[in-house]
């Protein structure tokens, strides 16, 4: 195989950093308006107190304009007191950011192209009718979580799938690459951090050998990772070597709520057959090869079958969601044609079915019934939650789960930045007799976040919620596993830029043989985790559970 080196492409050395990012996050926004406020308070100190009496009926009509539509809004109620108390903190300018981030004019433009995507989603993605018919008839209350993510997103359930678990960064990135060698047609990459190294190289390497050889390559990274992790002429650089790249909201000088909306995502779907899906992003620390916090802790899932066109969807639909997307039927013909020589709308996505259009499928399903005769059983759905509407799909998935399980609901998550909805969930799942336990990280990535997860460990542990902190490292999975029957593994955080504000998607399994590994994985995790007690929570020094009840007091601003 060559040297270390020749296995590995690297495109620059250096890395950039940009002022842009810490000006354009929400820390910065809040700093920003701070420094105006004290502006303004010392310009009425100096040369304004003419003006205070105006000053003051426009502040209370403006303070007024605001809590009223704040208390009609539906917004989160956890959110409102968060809002209440900046409002009462900052005098009219906080007021006039709540105003401006609840217009939200930054994600006009992306809410209305997102609408127009999910229509024609609805016409390229058919239902499976058998599949969720059978659903129905063994599990009723699935098949209602599986229909309710339908029509938030137009993503169907599936039968006929292939799912492999990985307990492990560096087992998904030895099997992503065996993979990328038999790419044929098109590989899809969307990752939230890409970051030049040893995996990211290795990737990058056949990438370009995959495009030299006429596989259309393209990928999809978040805009943060211009001022973190790459240059800003990144994508010239992936042009080079023949690689088409998009970067979801680049940070650039211009005020803007579109801004709080990251990429979160991480799909790889390799020529329609094979997709990848969990925590695992494109960086060294996620296989281990870098130690930033001891052992890195992650999962995934490699999906092959019918229900990889979902996440070939969800690619298509962030590559042109900032073009036209009345172009997106060509361009589903396009990339099927380059695939295949079909649409997706041309397609019986029905694995099995009975109809003459879906005989090839059923073939298919066939053949990898005789390759893989147990591997092929339960059903898959694949989904994505936007901040642009009012669905909350992951949190819910995530609810549905603590309210129907009957023994246990196991949860890895790196952060637990939780609304009262949650809080009540986790509460009601322990005290009606569930084993609800959480893993957490044992040594934290951010440490005023980990200060925040910690101080909910209390008001949890009481209802009986058990909690795991990871001791050889942190945890980055995002896992939830149920009764022996239900999983879901997913990008989606137990805090609020994942429930809120981010682009996530995830990969939820009814009855499917991986579910097994998925438990399996946490006991095992469980037994390196220290099991946190309610002596220690109580034993917490006054400031550091000062700094807890203040950080709960903006949390949803983190």
């Amino acid at each position: 195989m060559g040297t270390e080196e020749s296995k590995e492409l690297r495109l620059y050395d250096k890395k950039r950093h940009s002022i842009w990012g810490i000006l354009f996050s929400r820390t910065g926004l809040v700093i920003l308006l701070m420094i105006a406020m004290i502006a303004v308070f010392l310009w009425f100190l100096l040369r304004g107190l003419k003006w205070l009496p105006a000053y003051s009926v426009f502040a209370i009509i403006l303070h007024a304009v605001a809590v009223i539509a704040m208390i009609n809004s539906d917004m989160d109620s956890t959110a409102k007191i968060t809002w209440f108390l900046m409002i009462a903190a900052l005098p009219v300018f906080g007021p006039l950011f709540y105003i401006y981030t609840r217009i939200d004019l930054g994600s006009y433009f992306l809410r209305r192209n997102f609408k127009k995507l999910e229509k024609r989603n609805h016409e390229m993605l058919h239902y499976n009718k058998e599949a969720l018919h059978d659903l129905e008839e063994e599990a009723p209350e699935v098949a209602g979580l599986c229909k309710y993510v339908a029509s938030t997103g137009n993503y169907p359930v599936y039968n006929g799938n292939r799912v492999d678990f990985y307990e492990l960064g560096e087992y998904k990135w030895e099997a992503l690459l065996e993979d990328l060698r038999k790419a044929e047609k098109f590989i899809f990459l969307e990752y939230f951090i890409i970051e030049e190294g040893k995996m990211w190289g290795q990737i990058l390497k056949i990438l370009a050998e995959k495009a030299a050889q006429g596989v259309l390559v393209r990928v999809i990274y978040d805009g943060t990772n211009e001022i973190g992790t790459l240059s800003g002429d990144y994508r010239e650089r992936l042009k080079k070597v023949g690689i088409d790249s998009h970067v979801f909201s680049p940070l650039t000088p211009f005020l803007s709520t579109v801004y709080n909306n990251r990429d979160h995502r991480k799909i790889l779907v390799i020529d329609g057959k094979v997709a990848y899906n969990g925590g695992v992003n494109l960086a060294d620390e996620y296989i281990n090869e870098v130690v930033k916090f001891g052992h890195w802790k992650d999962t995934a899932v490699r999906i092959e079958g019918p229900a990889v066109d979902s996440f070939t969807a969800m690619f298509l639909e962030m590559w042109i969601l900032e073009f036209e997307p009345e172009k997106l039927s060509q361009f589903f013909v396009d990339h099927r044609l380059n695939a295949g020589g079909e649409s997706l709308a041309d397609r019986d996505l029905n694995v099995g079915s009975k109809s003459d259009e879906g005989a090839d499928s059923g073939a298919a399903a066939d053949k990898r019934t005789d390759e893989y005769p147990d591997s092929l059983a339960g059903y898959v759905m694949p989904y994505a939650d936007n901040p642009l509407d009012s669905d909350k799909v992951g949190e819910t998935v995530y609810i549905d789960f603590l309210y129907r399980a009957k023994e246990y609901v196991h949860i890895m998550t790196p952060y637990l930045i939780l609304d009262d909805v949650l809080i009540t969930a986790l509460s009601f799942a322990a005290r009606k007799g569930v084993d609800v336990e959480l893993i957490v990280p044992g040594i934290p990535d951010k440490k005023m976040v980990y200060t925040l997860t910690r101080s909910y460990f209390e008001r949890l542990m009481k209802a009986g919620v058990k909690i795991y902190t990871y001791t050889p490292g942190f945890v980055h999975a995002k896992i939830f596993v149920s009764d022996d029957c239900k999983a879901t593994v997913s990008t989606i955080n137990l805090d609020y830029r994942s429930l809120y504000h981010h682009f996530e998607c995830g990969t939820f399994l009814y009855n499917v043989p991986c579910i097994a590994d998925i438990e399996r994985d946490f006991l095992d995790t469980r037994k390196k985790c220290h099991p946190v007690t309610m002596e220690e929570v109580r034993a917490v020094g006054w400031w550091e559970r000062f700094k807890g009840s203040l950080l709960r007091t903006i949390a949803p601003l983190l």
